[in-house]
């Protein structure tokens, strides 16, 4: 008797001292220490649906992408309350597209329709970022009207990653800096000459926007597995135990927390 009061008690405690807790992390941060960029792996969607099955049983990989899917509206919610400026959500590996076309079909369709729910909205721009001629031409064309549609649109700005790998993304930046260079009439010398750390930024699928100052990894994995590698040089890693599906707003409030009380050296 005693272990189902505890079972029944302990939900009911924590629903009525989790927002107590949330209002509290709020209340107490520097937004002065908020990042400008922050970056998000949302990993653990697969996992998440296996240990989540739905009442009828159901354990898909697609279930635990579109509940995964869900979340980003209110991650990007939590960020606007935080005032970070610039959000970067790595949606697909380049790795991923060779997974067989049973699950990476649905998963490109989910990534289409939420790329699209996100745009209609009209409260963000969004910007696609990766390696668009690894992607189907028919989501391509969709991202790009979405990055037309948005363009200029104030609140955060999201890079939207797909088909991203951080080896390809500065492979990508050497070769666009090679070929502008060689364009202009410009020597094999001249060209190494030319190539620099700004140089390479200049070409990147961010360029133009500040680099992360913040790196969040659901699902417990500590690595970053190549995302923002470039960018990443001098950010801060906050790993989160919450499969991506069940991170919650006081995940990310603890995340700018540990964020703020770090003392940032870039490098120095």
């Amino acid at each position: 008797m005693k272990e189902l009061v505890r079972g029944y008690l302990k939900p009911a405690i924590k629903s009525v001292l989790y927002p107590l807790y949330e209002r509290r992390l709020f209340a107490k941060l520097d937004f002065a220490q908020t990042p400008h960029h922050v970056g998000v792996i949302l990993d653990g969607n697969r996992r998440w649906a296996k240990a989540n099955p739905s009442p009828a049983g159901d354990t898909s990989t697609s279930r635990g992408h579109r509940a995964g899917a869900e979340k980003i509206v209110d991650l990007l919610n939590w960020c606007e309350q935080s005032r970070v400026q610039v959000l970067t959500i790595w949606l697909l590996s380049n790795q991923n597209l060779s997974r067989p076309a049973a699950e990476l079909e649905p998963l490109l369709q989910i990534i289409a329709d939420t790329v699209n729910d996100l745009a209609d909205l009209g409260r963000w721009e969004i910007r696609p970022v990766g390696s668009m001629e690894l992607l189907p031409n028919g989501l391509v064309d969709q991202l790009n009207e979405v990055a037309e549609k948005t363009k200029g649109t104030k609140g955060v700005v999201i890079n939207v990653a797909i088909g991203y790998g951080g080896r390809s993304e500065i492979a990508d930046a050497v070769k666009s800096l090679i070929t502008t260079a060689g364009n202009t009439g410009k020597s094999p010398a001249e060209i190494a000459e030319s190539v620099s750390v700004e140089e390479i930024g200049r070409y990147l699928y961010t360029a133009g926007l500040p680099d992360p100052d913040l790196v969040i990894r659901t699902s417990g994995e500590q690595r970053l597995g190549g995302f923002l590698l470039w960018q990443s040089a001098h950010s801060e890693f906050y790993f989160c135990e919450a499969y991506w599906p069940d991170f919650r707003r006081v995940d990310f409030l603890r995340a700018l927390r540990a964020y703020s009380q770090r003392n940032r050296r870039h490098g120095k």
